[in-house]
């Protein structure tokens, strides 16, 4: 499969999150009245589709391990389909809270195995190459979504929303049994049951450096996430934009994202993963300070658009060389190795952005918090992940350490 081929269909894959949350984003605010329910749990129904998109991870990627990568994927887009039907008929808050969990535990097949396929594809700098251009493709999801969903709610309402993502997963479950190939040979999946998945998940995290990655994905995780489900309150309710030209902004960030990944894969093969990775994570950070700052200055919504759409390019730096890191020497356990990886992203920070918004989302919850987060990850950057690179360089290859193949 080339490289052009596996972005498109592995990028599509990994739509599930962005498209979960984004298109039904602009209509947060009437989903809450509709409902009769308070903002943060409106933000609640973000929150839990996430962690199911966090927790199914640690089903998905060991499940493939052992079946190979195109049959849980299947399954996952097939229900996936089925649960945004049930969000779309959902009576009350609590029902929306279940099925929007559920719709994230089944969607979570695509985010981890998309991850692992590309590690069975290649490694190192190519690695990092193919991660970018995934996340070129997976970016157009959030800029169509947004837009459609601002759109779309002049015609429909939050309900209609989700009517339409099950009409997209039958979309993606058509682009799976059509255009991707077994990415893992019967003979790299390994026949154990509890036992041995277990196992491969006490190699992995016995591994430190992976475990660093762990911790800065969940800080630069916790940052990203309070944007997803703050800005819409922030710019709608605080800056008083319309759903429409919300869904236009928030369209743009994702496009200057996408430059940032597209930027990596221009640079990183000069660079490298781990210097890309390490000036990724520190300029998201200086940026969150500044948009904190912004905020504090009171210098209106145009500059606070501009240093926002910072952090977000920064953060498409990151998140192709964060992975390809943390996947290049686990390529005989990538589904359980990229499991735990989507886990640290997506698990804490839906547990914190719905706490920061319980007095109501502003601007400074977000950019506070935003702030906090990123910049305790760049700490963990400098102070443990930075010294172990520098050793690694010195250290054999841990390809050849852990024997994965190419």
């Amino acid at each position: 499969m080339s490289a052009r081929r596996a972005a498109f269909v592995l990028g599509s894959m990994e739509v599930f999150g962005p498209l979960s949350m984004d298109l039904s984003m602009p209509l947060l605010p009437q989903l809450a009245r509709d409902l009769d329910t308070s903002d943060s749990l409106a933000q609640a129904s973000m929150s839990v589709c996430m962690l199911g998109l966090a927790f199914g991870q640690l089903v998905a990627g060991p499940l493939s391990d052992r079946l190979g990568r195109r049959r849980p994927l299947m399954w996952g887009v097939a229900l996936f389909t089925v649960f945004s039907l049930l969000c779309a008929f959902a009576p009350s808050i609590e029902v929306l809270l279940v099925t929007r969990f559920l719709q994230g535990v089944t969607g979570s097949a695509g985010v981890v195995i998309a991850l692992a396929a590309a590690r069975d594809i290649t490694s190192g700098i190519e690695l990092a190459r193919l991660l970018s251009l995934l996340a070129l493709v997976g970016a157009l999801a959030p800029v169509l979504a947004p837009v459609a969903g601002g759109q779309l709610a002049a015609v429909l309402d939050w309900r209609g929303l989700f009517v339409v993502l099950a009409a997209v997963g039958v979309l993606l479950l058509v682009v799976v049994c059509t255009l991707l190939p077994e990415t893992l040979a019967p003979e790299r999946r390994h026949a154990g049951g509890f036992a041995e998945t277990g196992k491969r998940f006490g190699t992995v995290l016995r591994d430190r450096l992976f475990v660093c990655y762990l911790l800065v994905g969940a800080c630069t995780g916790t940052a990203f996430f309070t944007y997803l489900a703050s800005i819409s309150f922030v710019l709608q309710d605080g800056y008083h934009l319309s759903p429409q030209a919300f869904s236009v902004v928030f369209a743009v960030n994702a496009v200057v994202a996408m430059l940032g990944a597209l930027v990596n894969r221009g640079v990183v093969r000069r660079a490298g993963p781990a210097r890309m990775y390490v000036v990724g994570t520190t300029a998201t950070a200086v940026a969150a300070v500044g948009l904190l700052l912004t905020v504090l200055g009171g210098f209106g919504l145009a500059v606070l658009l501009v240093v926002l759409a910072l952090v977000l390019f920064c953060y498409g730096v990151i998140t192709p060389n964060a992975s390809s890191l943390a996947l290049g020497g686990h390529g005989e356990r990538a589904g359980t190795a990229a499991a735990l990886l989507g886990m640290s992203t997506f698990a804490v920070g839906p547990l914190v952005a719905p706490l920061v918004a319980l007095g109501g989302a502003s601007g400074l919850t977000l950019s506070l918090t935003m702030a906090v987060a990123a910049s305790v990850g760049c700490l963990l950057v400098w102070g443990a992940v930075r010294p172990r690179l520098r050793r690694a360089a010195t250290a054999p290859p841990a390809e050849a350490r852990s024997g994965a193949p190419h």
